[in-house]
């Protein structure tokens, strides 16, 4: 029977295989099944491989989207060769693992559909990119073939980020699209939100939160009293699941 399996740690939050066993029951796909495989530490990556000769391919999510690259025999050079972050990983017929980026697709067109919805063009906007982990990196080559400026965002400033404490009432008001690309808030975490000034967005302002679970956290739930308008990372799972399945059976 051909495997399919996410691997990260921890695993409790995940959707994939919930997502993947019941398309394989809605679409009558056979010979099929998908699991979750803890990974607490990435060392322990090639043994994990041997040790499941059935494997055709893998999801990749926190924290390992940039650990496993050292263990790849190759990188799809669209995706994650220039992101230099995986979440998608296919077992080639000689054995060999190639690794791929689908959070670029699937932020991508989940983006452009929100705001076609909108009817805001992309390249009207500044955004700011809360969290420089490997999904921001396929969020960042998004914005960029968008042609969308942005800022990054962390919890401590750098020569590429920003840090939270430096984001004032100018930055905010100009940088009218933001996007939470760190795990802040996720269940069961979820009380918590990344600590940007929320008293200062308004009805212009767009929130988008990569995290799924639950599907409205606070951080958008604050934006909501703003009158902002907000946009859950669900859409974007469903496309970069998708898009996973294709590569593995292409």
């Amino acid at each position: 029977m051909r495997l399919f399996a996410l691997i990260g740690y921890p695993l409790t939050h995940s959707f994939s295989k919930k997502y993947f066993t019941e398309k394989f029951e809605k679409e009558a796909i056979g010979n099929s099944r998908y699991e979750l495989l803890e990974l607490p530490d990435y060392h322990d990556f090639p043994a994990l491989v041997k040790s499941h000769p059935d494997l055709i391919g893998l999801n990749v999510t926190i924290p390992h989207k940039q650990n496993v690259i050292p263990f790849l025999d190759e990188l799809d050079a669209a995706s994650a060769e220039r992101i230099g972050a995986v979440n998608t990983i296919k077992v080639l017929p000689n054995g060999r693992l190639k690794g791929y980026n689908t959070d670029y697709y699937g932020f991508r067109i989940s983006l452009e559909q929100w705001l076609k919805g909108l009817e805001i063009i992309p390249q009207q906007l500044k955004a700011l990119v809360l969290g420089n982990g490997g999904a921001a990196k396929a969020v960042l080559a998004a914005l960029e073939d968008l042609q969308i400026e942005y800022k990054i965002v962390s919890r401590q400033s750098s020569a590429s980020a920003i840090g939270y404490d430096d984001l004032t009432p100018d930055i905010i008001a100009t940088h009218r699209l933001i996007i939470n690309t760190s795990p802040v808030g996720t269940y069961p975490k979820t009380e918590e939100c990344p600590a940007i000034p929320y008293a200062l967005l308004d009805k212009r302002h767009l929130l988008y939160d990569l995290v799924y679970n639950p599907t409205e956290t606070l951080f958008l739930k604050k934006g909501k009293v703003q009158a902002a308008q907000t946009h859950n990372g669900l859409p974007m799972l469903h496309l970069q699941a998708e898009k996973a399945w294709e590569i593995w059976n292409s």
